[in-house]
C-alpha cells in the first residue's frame, strides 16, 4: 500500500470513530416557548420575537399564531448551560438564563414564557406539557 493509501485509511478510520453531533439532537437546542397576550387575555397573532444570545449577540426570530403561541429553538450545546439570554417582543424585554442539565441527553431543553400585557411571566414547569401540546404526542 502507498504512502497516501495508508494516510488516507487512516483518515477514514479517524472519522469513523469520532463520534458526530448532530445539530437535530436534544443536547444542541434550547427552546424557548410560550404565549403572547394582550392586556385583557387576549392572543396577540403576528407579533414578532428576537431570542438574542448575549455571549454571542446571534438571534434567533419567531412570530406568534392566531392562538399568540411562539416557539424559538436555539443552537445551544452542553457548555451552553447558564448562559444568559434576552428575549424581546416589541418594546418588551425579558433576562433569561438557559438552565438544564448539561449531562442530560435525552430530555428536551428550554422554558416557557409568557407575556401577558407588558409583563413577561416564566413559567418553567409547563414547559415540557407545553412543548408536548405544540408537536404532539412524544415518540419515546
Amino acid at each position: 500500500m502507498t504512502r497516501a493509501g495508508v494516510l488516507l485509511s487512516l483518515v477514514v478510520l479517524v472519522m469513523a470513530a469520532a463520534p458526530a453531533g448532530a445539530e437535530h439532537e436534544v443536547y444542541y437546542r434550547y427552546v424557548v416557548l410560550g404565549f403572547v397576550k394582550d392586556a385583557k387575555g387576549g392572543a396577540v397573532s403576528g407579533r414578532e420575537l428576537e431570542l438574542i444570545r448575549d455571549k454571542t449577540g446571534f438571534s434567533y426570530l419567531a412570530a406568534t399564531d392566531e392562538k399568540g403561541f411562539f416557539l424559538i429553538i436555539a443552537r445551544l450545546g452542553d457548555e451552553s448551560a447558564g448562559e444568559a439570554l434576552t428575549l424581546r417582543v416589541g418594546p418588551a424585554v425579558a433576562r433569561l438564563t438557559a438552565t438544564f442539565d448539561p449531562v442530560n441527553h435525552r430530555d428536551d431543553r428550554g422554558t416557557r414564557v409568557d407575556l401577558e400585557g407588558a409583563q413577561f411571566v416564566e413559567r418553567s414547569a409547563l414547559f415540557r406539557s407545553t412543548l408536548v401540546d405544540a408537536l404532539g404526542t412524544p415518540s419515546r
